[in-house]
């Protein structure tokens, strides 16, 4: 998300500090674009008084790393412990989240000197928390229109240059170890069994556990990456994209990737504008035959150019209110 941006301003003469934690594929994602970043403490996974007994913890570890890096401003998305490291040194901080279930923003929202939503989640849901609506600011569109406004059109052209003919599903599972996930795990299990002896399968697991789950013996025929895959490379080769959840869904979704969630709980607000936009189907009871039915049916679709332009806008009120705040 912060990529181009974070490439913008140390071209610009500022200096950013890139902190991180080993969940999921973040470190090899950011080791992947070249992203200098420490990392910090660690994942305290599903269950739910680790979390409660591990954030207290996180804060003070990032708290004791950046205290001596004469910080100026702290920006996170989703980043829970962000804003609380930021209050604790005295430091202004910008909060942005598009989950409006995540528990965790309730201590985010609180400490934030500003917190930034999406257009289609209410100010008032975040004002319920206890938060001043006054320091909340609703940008253009959806958060993945912030970094993919640029490419939007080279990958549509290079999906063009894809004429093999080749069936490619790309999968991508639920986010287990997530808070606020209360849905099924492992639920797709039968319908990538039923269907890998008639398409290409690609699993893109988001952790060595599901790694290892999908690389039983059972699954002989799907395909597991060893190392995260490049975004661009997957929107390039994909012919439908089945997303459990998180932000790459969306993100198939508005370059116009054909895209079903099978989201197993409550849909977040920016879900439902993206299916009310028909730029996705909702299946979280999902068959093989209801993949068949839509793969028969496909349409090339064009990219959303509306939150492709919604998301440039995004991006540039994001500099300008992090520029807002002076040493």
């Amino acid at each position: 998300m912060f990529y181009q941006l974070i490439r913008e301003l140390e071209s610009d003469g500022h200096e950013v500090i890139i902190t991180s934690r080993p969940l999921a594929n973040t470190i090899a994602l950011l080791d992947q674009k070249g992203l200098k970043h420490t990392t910090i403490g660690e994942h305290y996974g599903k269950n739910f008084l680790k979390k409660v007994f591990g954030y207290p913890i996180r804060v003070n570890q990032l708290r004791k790393f950046l205290k001596k890096k004469k910080i100026d401003l702290a920006i996170s998305q989703s980043s829970f412990h962000s804003p609380v490291v930021a209050k604790l040194l005295g430091i202004p901080s910008i909060y942005t989240n598009d989950n409006e279930h995540a528990m965790g923003n309730k201590p985010a929202f609180i400490c934030a000197s500003k917190i930034l939503i999406p257009e289609n989640l209410a100010v008032d849901k975040i004002a319920k928390t206890g938060v001043s609506a006054s320091k909340v600011i609703q940008y253009p569109g959806v958060k993945e229109g912030i970094y993919l406004w640029s490419k939007g059109e080279e990958i549509q052209a290079k999906r063009k240059l894809n004429t093999s003919g080749e069936i490619k599903i790309y999968i991508r599972p639920e986010p287990q170890t997530a808070q606020y996930y209360k849905g099924k795990e492992n639920f797709l299990d039968d319908t990538i069994l039923a269907l890998q002896d008639k398409y290409k399968i690609i699993v893109l697991p988001r952790d060595a556990n599901q790694s290892a789950h999908y690389q039983q013996e059972k699954f002989n025929k799907t395909y597991v990456p060893d190392k995260p895959l490049g975004f661009d490379a997957i929107a390039a080769d994909c012919t439908i994209f089945v997303g459990a959840g998180g932000s790459m869904t969306r993100e198939m979704a508005i370059l116009g990737i054909p895209t079903i969630s099978v989201y197993q709980d409550d849909l977040l607000d920016v879900d439902s504008f993206l299916l009310s936009k028909g730029l996705m189907l909702h299946e979280p009871n999902i068959t093989p035959e209801k993949v068949v039915s839509y793969i028969e049916s496909l349409k090339n679709a064009p990219p959303a150019l509306e939150l492709m332009n919604k998301g440039k806008e995004a991006y540039n009120l994001f500099k300008t209110e992090i520029l807002k705040f002076k040493k």
